[in-house]
């Protein structure tokens, strides 16, 4: 059973979202083949709670209330669980620890990790924050966000070695970002933890926002030498858990 009222509500949004200037209320009705004066009081309601606004011409257009509502959509999709089959299934590929982290307010945050059975110790675990400027996650966030929010953060980090391999010139960082986001992956080589190489590839939205990163950590030795296997697969899986977040190459 369904409510005729929330029906046309429903119609009336699904025409308006593809229509950019907006339509009359003449041209809505007459779209949706209702009478007029019921249609007239749903765009009055839907105005008055911000679903809709009305242009100088008396068009109506979609409002501002539904960009909340659609941010909050995007949050409810959680990232992480979505992301599971997809990261256990490049860890069996790459026999390596595979990671998973997101920015919260500027700092690097680890939500998953699938361990290898031969993967080596790393201090890296489930919560944690790290470095975004020696991690191989954080440096894939800091190529491929936004030029003024990388910029907003990178101001505000104290680049200190943390390994003797460690960049802490900005100068060489952003040499080194500019060549990953043409690459499509970032690189960690020993600068968090020696020993360690890590690869990492960025996770887009449906807006083709940066919403997580990927990443395969393993023995510089082992990951080095099969680089090219790994980055393949790697880039390959953070497409796929993008397009399962709603991203559209190309679009």
């Amino acid at each position: 059973m369904t409510v005729k009222s929330a029906e046309r509500v429903i119609d009336i949004l699904d025409l308006l979202k593809d229509v950019r200037e907006g339509m009359t209320l003449k041209e809505i009705a007459d779209s949706l083949s209702l009478p007029q004066s019921s249609t007239f009081h749903l765009l009055n309601t839907m105005e008055s709670k911000g679903f809709l606004i009305v242009t100088e011409r008396r068009s109506y257009k979609l409002g501002p209330k539904l960009i909340q509502i659609g941010t909050k959509a995007i949050e409810t999709l959680d990232i992480n669980s979505e992301a599971q089959p997809y990261l256990r299934r490049l860890m069996e590929k790459v026999e390596e620890t595979v990671f998973m982290a997101v920015l919260i307010e500027q700092e690097l945050v680890y939500v998953a990790k699938v361990d290898n059975p031969r993967s080596v110790l790393t201090s890296a675990q489930i919560g944690m924050r790290k470095p975004i400027y020696c991690t191989g996650l954080g440096k894939a966030f800091l190529a491929f966000l936004p030029e003024s929010m990388k910029d907003r953060i990178l101001a505000n980090v104290d680049m200190h070695a943390v390994t003797e391999k460690t960049i802490t010139s900005r100068l060489s960082l952003n040499n080194q970002l500019s060549l990953f986001r043409q690459q499509g992956y970032a690189v960690d080589d020993e600068e968090n933890e020696s020993g360690l190489y890590c690869l990492a590839s960025p996770v887009f939205n449906a807006s083709g926002e940066m919403v997580a990163a990927i990443s395969v950590s393993g023995p510089k030795n082992r990951v080095y030498s099969r680089q090219a296997e790994i980055v393949e697969e790697l880039t390959k899986t953070a497409l796929q858990i993008s397009e399962r977040a709603g991203f559209t190459k190309g679009g």
